[in-house]
């Protein structure tokens, strides 16, 4: 790995290379390949440099571009060949901690969130800033589009995760229960939208109705923080990691 602390990482969408990042403020992509002989770290590409960490990076619909946000209050498309800064994303006043993209039937956007409480939706043609939100009351530290990419949930420090209707535009729902008062790593939602699973700072996992807005489900196994979350793309599980140094799968 290219830095001792790796903030982010994504899989190509062929599956032949990953792409990742961190302190070391850059994005490099690694090939795979089942060779063992093949020395891959030879054929790392750095790809993004930022000014400060690297906070969150994905893969466009094809391996030959990467988006990147970072804490240099950023985020930036590359071009993964060349190395080329496409288009930079201005509009934070603080670092940027996370970024999803549109599912891609819906057009070329994708949101971001930041230590500046706020979520932006990007154009990535143009560059520019089409929506923004501000309700959160801390970081927020995770974005997630709807499955149909009408909205997209949000975590927060502030112990909440919001559900955004794009259309609408305005918050339309807000997670929470005065008992929980814990950030929120990561969200995702189920496959079918209908659920939404927040990994929480107090080890638990909570599972929220979208659409009643009540908690359907709390889930205990971690012994340390919940960093990441991740629903499979088959729907039938997720995954979790944590600072306790594990991975756990839940069906």
């Amino acid at each position: 790995m290219p830095c001792t602390w790796v903030m982010a990482c994504a899989y190509a969408p062929s599956g032949c290379a990953v792409a990742c990042g961190g302190l070391d403020n850059k994005c490099s992509v690694y090939p795979l390949s089942l060779d063992k002989n093949e020395n891959l770290a030879a054929k790392k590409k750095s790809v993004a440099m930022h000014t400060n960490y690297l906070s969150a990076c994905s893969f466009t619909n094809s391996d030959m571009q990467i988006l990147t946000s970072s804490g240099d209050g950023t985020c930036a498309l590359w071009d993964v060949e060349s190395g080329q800064l496409l288009q930079s994303f201005h509009g934070h006043a603080a670092d940027v901690l996370c970024l999803d993209l549109a599912p891609s039937e819906t057009g070329n956007t994708f949101v971001s969130g930041g230590c500046d409480k706020k979520a932006n939706v990007w154009d990535m043609r143009s560059g520019q800033c089409i929506q923004s939100f501000e309700t959160h009351e801390s970081d927020i530290n995770s974005v997630r589009y709807y499955p149909s990419g009408d909205a997209f949930a949000s975590g927060s420090d502030d112990a909440t995760c919001r559900l955004y209707d794009l259309r609408a535009d305005r918050e339309v729902a807000i997670y929470s229960k005065e008992s929980i008062i814990f950030g929120v790593s990561s969200v995702d939602f189920s496959l079918s939208g209908r659920l939404l699973f927040g990994g929480y700072n107090d080890y638990t996992i909570n599972v929220w109705d979208v659409l009643k807005g009540t908690r359907v489900s709390i889930l205990f196994g971690h012994e340390n923080r919940v960093s990441t979350l991740r629903v499979s793309p088959d729907g039938t599980a997720f995954c979790t990691g944590s600072w306790d140094h594990t991975l756990r799968i839940w069906a």
